[in-house]
């Protein structure tokens, strides 16, 4: 029983702490952007933009649709669920109007794709910020 309380009480300390995570927005290191509004982000996310404010193009990089910090991201970004944001996207494809976000395997090849490409926009959880890339926007 003593197991189970613990257990219990891990997993609710790894959800809250999941919570306050502070999620980052980076560039490669070279890109000439060095801040990011909200609007601006929402704007690359979205596919309203697909160029940074300097006019460079943009190419906007998804964690995978099972992500914790894709679904706190898209969360706290825009107030919608990650299916709500695929349910916007399959609209948009439909369309032709715009293309969403590359979808990568995990946070490392976020940040090694961002790493070999002056165009990429990532974000990640904080803990995970390596050299190479330089934060532009946090999303809380």
């Amino acid at each position: 029983m003593a197991g189970l309380r613990l257990l219990t009480l891990a997993i609710l300390l790894s959800a809250a702490t999941s919570l306050r995570a502070e999620i980052l927005v980076v560039v490669n290191e070279d890109n000439s952007v060095s801040e990011l509004n909200s609007r601006q982000i929402v704007d690359l996310y979205m596919g309203r933009f697909q160029t940074f404010p300097d006019g460079e193009p943009a190419f906007p990089l998804d964690l995978p649709p099972d992500s914790v910090t894709r679904e706190l991201f898209y969360r706290r970004l825009t107030d919608k669920s990650v299916a709500e944001v695929n349910a916007y996207w399959a609209r948009l494809l439909f369309t032709g109007r715009a293309t969403p976000p590359r979808v990568l395997a995990d946070s490392l090849t976020v940040l090694k794709a961002v790493r070999e490409n002056r165009g990429a926009i990532g974000y990640i959880d904080s803990a995970e910020l390596g050299e190479g890339v330089k934060v532009v926007g946090r999303v809380d």
